[in-house]
């Protein structure tokens, strides 16, 4: 079997494709043959993507989405089908992080943000999946949320709190939709080499850095294209037999 050919011709749609895990996700996803729906708040980014993509022969469309908002949401999902009839697999991916502070230094407004963006966003695009992929016959529901939603996160408490939140969601509507052939994973990484965080790189200190870099025992950050070849194998067949599941990537954090 042609491993490369599993996901040839699934339509996938990734929100925040445009940059970090996303990204490497879409280019990764379309060289194996998948048809990529990059959605993104940057709609420039996502457009030179897509451009990017369909001039090395793969097949992509852009759409600009802000996920906090279900009226966009729905326009994405419509936008998507409007390019397929119908979507194999959505990956949950849009997200924010916060500055590292202690709880009672991060302001309402910015734990709001998080929850927002990193869980209610998951939860819009959930709602709308679900409700194409039962109608159908099925599909794969990929969030992806974080090693701090499944350990203790010291001074990220805000984001912590809301990838708890999208690991709750996988595993309770793996368990509703089972039934329904939808499979419903989320992807857990540690520390990647993403925009995201060379942003919070840049605001810490020597010691900081070292710190954060070091956080695992490889003392190395993620690649976003170690975990998008990851998601790949989420997003093949050969996948299927999982829901429920977080899959870590953590360099031996947890361990």
């Amino acid at each position: 079997m042609n491993v490369a050919a599993n996901v040839e011709g699934k339509h996938i749609l990734i929100t925040g494709g445009g940059s970090g895990i996303g990204a490497a996700s879409a280019r990764v996803l379309s060289a194996r043959g998948a048809i990529v729906g990059i959605a993104d708040l940057n709609d420039n980014n996502a457009h030179v993507l897509a451009k990017e993509i369909i001039a090395s022969g793969g097949k992509a469309y852009a759409v600009s989405v802000d996920v906090t908002d279900p009226t966009q949401v729905k326009a994405m999902f419509d936008t998507a089908l409007s390019h397929h009839e119908k979507i194999d697999v959505i990956i949950n991916n849009a997200g924010i992080d916060h500055f590292p502070a202690p709880l009672t230094e991060v302001d309402d407004a910015m734990f709001m943000k998080n929850i927002h963006v990193n869980l209610a966003g998951v939860w819009y695009c959930m709602k709308n999946a679900l409700k194409h992929m039962t109608t159908t016959g099925g599909g794969h529901i990929i969030n992806i949320a974080s090693v701090a939603g499944l350990r203790s996160a010291p001074m990220i408490s805000a984001y912590s709190a809301s990838k708890h939140g999208v690991v709750g969601l996988t595993k309770s509507a793996a368990v509703e939709y089972a039934r329904a052939n939808i499979r419903i994973n989320a992807v857990c990484p540690s520390f990647v080499d993403t925009p995201m965080v060379q942003g919070v790189l840049s605001k810490l200190d020597e010691r900081g850095q070292k710190g954060l870099i070091g956080a695992n025992p490889m003392k190395r950050l993620g690649k976003p294209e170690e975990i998008a070849n990851a998601i790949a194998w989420l997003c093949s067949d050969e996948s299927s037999f999982m829901t429920g599941q977080s899959v870590v990537l953590d360099g031996g954090m947890l361990a």
